[in-house]
């Protein structure tokens, strides 16, 4: 956050719609595919420059086109006068720390979506923005970084089946975006495990290493809900037919979506409370322990003090005691203070406080 706050301080005195890249850069040379299909016919190719795709704009086939960095601007303002997007939308593709959202121009629309993968080896969660510009036959699809995963979708695409060769740019669409809210689902099924690891560990063996992994697992459902919460507000706004760049034939996709992400938000408020009772029951495990250790100190400490007094009688320092010179006195005085210990432990056992 405080990366994207620095970046930001470098459009200050710009005007409104300057491109400037905010976010870090994942990729050292643009790379743009492009994917051209009808329900007949698909092609796809990697192409060297972004006027390459600009006749594919007025076939009446389905195309969609993947940049995949951010870094160069000089693509986005040969796409702006191209295309006729606005320089604010860009903008805003130029801006990775964009919260999901929705706009509705005139003849497109512009939707901002988060990408979110877990990392296995540091148990931390990677997000890569994904910025999507539908118009009337062709999406442009903006990545951070290359590789990503619709790969699945595009081989269905170029295999033909499915839906999506016999559907519109609509369609296309909310395929990318079933894609990306289904893989919150693995994204979660992961942050899943590590709850059901940090449970048995905390009723087994509880260490002061599970705190800071509570903590992290509570930042990274803080930073889904985050990322994933205002796509509810996208879909929302869809299926109550605000967006009229929808087809009535997609919207019962679109509603399962939204279904989707409502499951998901709660899904998300769930394990957010079951970290929230793997901590409470964490402090009551530790509140335990330091309970029996101040218990058998305690007991110990007891047991002591009336064999304190024993010695500190025998301890004074007066001419005329009873026994004090009697061949018999010091083991006498060790046997007394042995039976009051062994008393006092079989009355402890008694009332159960060993």
């Amino acid at each position: 956050m405080a990366d994207i706050i620095k970046d930001q301080s470098q459009k200050v005195g710009l005007k409104p719609g300057s491109y400037v890249f905010i976010g870090e850069r994942k990729e050292d040379k643009v790379q743009i595919n492009l994917l051209d299909y009808d329900e007949k016919n698909h092609e796809f190719c990697t192409i060297e420059s972004i006027e390459e795709a600009f006749p594919y704009k007025n076939r009446k086939s389905v195309s969609w086109i993947n940049i995949y960095g951010l870094h160069d601007t000089s693509i986005l303002e040969k796409i702006e006068k191209q295309f006729d997007i606005h320089p604010l939308v860009l903008e805003d593709v130029l801006n990775t720390g964009q919260r999901p959202k929705i706009e509705v121009y005139d003849d497109y629309l512009f939707i901002v979506l988060k990408m979110i993968s877990f990392d296995e080896e540091t148990s931390e969660l990677k997000i890569e923005q994904i910025s999507l510009i539908m118009r009337e036959n062709f999406v442009i699809c903006f990545q951070e970084r290359l590789g990503d995963i619709f790969n699945p979708l595009r081989k269905r695409i170029k295999e033909g089946k499915g839906r999506a060769r016999k559907n519109g740019v609509d369609y296309l669409l909310y395929a990318m975006m079933d894609v990306i809210v289904d893989n919150y689902f693995l994204v979660l099924e992961k942050l899943g495990d590590q709850i059901e690891t940090l449970d048995e560990e905390v009723l087994e063996n509880a260490s002061s290493d599970i705190v800071r992994r509570i903590n992290e697992l509570k930042r990274n459902f803080l930073f889904l809900r985050k990322n994933i919460w205002p796509l509810r507000e996208v879909l929302s706004s869809i299926t109550r037919d605000e967006v009229p760049n929808f087809r009535q034939e997609t919207m019962p996709f679109l509603r399962d979506l939204y279904d989707h992400i409502i499951q998901i938000a709660d899904t998300i408020e769930t394990y957010r409370d079951l970290t929230g009772g793997i901590m409470d029951m964490y402090m009551t495990q530790m509140s335990n322990r330091m309970n029996e250790v101040m218990k058998v100190l305690t007991i110990i400490a007891t047991i002591f003090i009336p064999l304190t007094f024993i010695a500190g009688i025998y301890g004074m320092n007066f001419d005329v005691m009873p026994e004090l010179h009697q061949d018999w006195g010091y083991p006498l005085v060790l046997f007394i203070m042995a039976i009051v210990a062994f008393g006092m432990v079989i009355f402890f056992r008694r009332k159960q406080w060993l």
